[in-house]
């Protein structure tokens, strides 16, 4: 794929995010106009939960749809939280959930308990919503375990496997999407992947794009089933529509 038609394909695939600590109404304003691009909408912006509403508002009139964090960022054990935080974010007009496992208990053989709260977000989160399922593959490190994560979420019902919350040591990494998207391919159901954590350039873009194509076909990465979660590669993408260099964007 040529290198503009590159950039353009995942700037439509972008959930642009700001999920940092000093957020503010303003930084979400900036956010949702970032999103808005001269080649094209991203597909989502994801933001804190807080944010929601304000995130609404900005993109009011387009198709961008407003992601949130949920159970963000260590994948707690609060079930009962985690629904409420999910309930009050669909409330204020979230279009997609992203939820955190409880990584660390899936991590420790308690398969059953990350199943649970899997399954439980699921029911609160009603069609058109989309759930994505936050694996958190550089803490679960093990192959074998971050496709049992893998596989426990497809089944429990996830629209979208994502990799990492982008707040860890290690985030997206072509090994773990290898290993994810084997496991898409293999359970038959419409499942997308997102990478998310250190996709800083166009040349990372095309690596996981790669992927995908690999595992589904080169027409299978469209918003409905791909995404990029990332802040930093939009700049690179410009960029690189720009016909300037593209240079590594800071940031998640």
């Amino acid at each position: 794929m040529e290198q503009k038609q590159l950039a353009q394909k995942a700037i439509s695939l972008l959930d642009l995010t700001n999920l940092n600590d000093d957020c503010d109404d303003a930084a979400i304003e900036a956010l949702c106009q970032r999103a808005k691009t001269f080649y094209g909408n991203t597909a989502a912006v994801c933001v804190w939960p807080r944010f929601v509403k304000k995130a609404k508002e900005c993109l009011g009139g387009t198709t961008i749809k407003v992601a949130t964090v949920v159970n963000f960022p260590h994948g707690g054990e609060d079930l009962f939280a985690t629904l409420d935080e999910t309930a009050k974010a669909l409330e204020d007009g979230a279009d997609e959930i992203d939820l955190v496992i409880p990584y660390e208990a899936f991590k420790a053989g308690r398969r059953g308990f990350a199943e649970t709260m899997v399954l439980k977000v699921r029911e609160a989160v009603p069609a058109p919503a989309k759930l994505k399922t936050i694996l958190e593959t550089g803490e679960l490190q093990d192959a074998d375990i971050i496709r049992a994560a893998a596989d426990m979420a497809i089944e429990a019902g996830a629209d979208f496997i994502k990799t990492s919350t982008g707040k860890v040591k290690t985030n997206a990494t072509p090994e773990a999407a290898e290993i994810m998207m084997e496991a898409i391919a293999e359970s038959g159901k419409p499942v997308g992947f997102k990478p998310a954590g250190g996709v800083r350039t166009l040349e990372d873009a095309g690596t996981y794009l790669a992927i995908a194509a690999k595992y589904m076909g080169s027409d299978w990465a469209t918003p409905d089933h791909f995404r990029f979660g990332a802040s930093g590669v939009l700049d690179a993408l410009l960029a690189t529509m720009q016909g300037q260099t593209a240079k590594a964007g800071d940031g998640y």
